[in-house]
């Protein structure tokens, strides 16, 4: 496993990181102890790289990552977020809070439940509107100060809210979607990074899981799985994505691996400064995407993927419109 710079603020990432996310909601039902067991297992593979955040849960994915990562803090690079706001009594419900002060009573919050002294990476998740960005980050810095967090990150920006955010304090991540069925970072928050020397970090580099071939039928989602009110996995939106998942099969047949590992492969491929966090809260995928690694793809390879997964090729948004409203803020 290649570890990277992530950022100029000495950040030191594995080139593929876990995202816990699922570990504790969205995903249908999940096992603690097989969670625990993932993240032990990422870390015995070379991973040191975590991504969790306040709003899972709400709360209990920090707890959870927190006490997997008891006595093993040091090989780690921890990441978490702050700015969406869920109440537990009704966690449907969102906001989105960048203030100064929420600033810094999240970070708090973070801390003690990851049970850490300070956190490597803090983003903020969502740009809150009500508030500049020069504010949030001007706050997030007084934490870089303070020690209570070693760089900042930003989630789905676009590339004049970060070139905002940079001039009041560095930025050493971003983080945005970013798989072969959402491309949109490609519309210029991606070269920035690059020329800013900020490292990418790649969420959902498996299209929700949808890439992976292994979700054929609506009905293959449970009850309480969000995916069941995105727009790409409902009705002709999902048959039409199959058509997609079914040319990536075929070429990750040719390519000698399978589907996950060829997405995950190309994303990789986009770039040095680019840190996919594929999610998952079983060994089994885990050790499934690290194949990624053993996958190597030539111009030609890169060329052939893009004529069978063109930019704009999924059908459907990749959130409700309400979710759309916050993302490149």
């Amino acid at each position: 496993m290649e570890i990277r710079s992530l950022g100029s603020q000495g950040l030191k990432a594995s080139q593929i990181g876990l995202g816990c996310m699922g570990m504790s909601e969205f995903y249908g039902p999940a096992s603690e102890a097989e969670s625990v067991r993932t993240i032990h297992r990422a870390m015995e593979l070379g991973i040191n790289f975590l991504d969790t955040a306040d709003v899972y849960g709400p709360y209990t994915n920090e707890e959870l990552v927190g006490r997997a990562i008891k006595g093993k803090r040091k090989q780690l690079t921890l990441a978490t977020k702050f700015g969406i706001v869920r109440d537990p009594a009704n966690p449907k419900m969102r906001g989105l809070n960048g203030k100064p002060d929420y600033v810094k009573k999240s970070c708090e919050g973070s801390l003690k439940r990851l049970q850490v002294d300070v956190i490597d990476l803090y983003y903020l998740h969502r740009v809150d509107p009500d508030t500049p960005i020069e504010e949030t980050v001007g706050a997030m810095g007084n934490l870089v100060t303070e020690g209570k967090i070693r760089a900042i990150g930003l989630s789905e920006v676009s590339p004049a809210t970060l070139k905002r955010a940079m001039k009041v304090h560095p930025v050493s991540a971003v983080q945005s979607e970013y798989s072969l069925w959402s491309r949109d970072p490609e519309d210029g928050i991606l070269a920035l990074c690059k020329e800013l020397g900020i490292g990418f970090v790649a969420y959902s580099p498996l299209g929700r899981g949808f890439l992976t071939g292994k979700i054929r039928n609506f009905e293959d989602l449970a009850a309480d799985d969000f995916r069941r009110s995105s727009p790409r996995f409902q009705g002709d939106n999902f048959q039409k994505n199959l058509e997609l998942v079914n040319r990536i099969e075929s070429m990750a047949r040719e390519k000698g691996c399978t589907p996950s590992q060829l997405a995950l492969a190309w994303v990789i491929a986009r770039g040095n400064n680019i840190f996919p966090i594929p999610g998952t809260k079983h060994v089994k995928y885990l050790e499934e995407n690290l194949g990624a690694l053993q996958v190597k793809l030539s111009p030609a390879d890169m060329e052939a993927i893009d004529s069978i997964a063109p930019k704009g090729i999924a059908a459907g948004l990749r959130y409700a419109e309400s979710g759309m409203k916050v993302v490149n803020g």
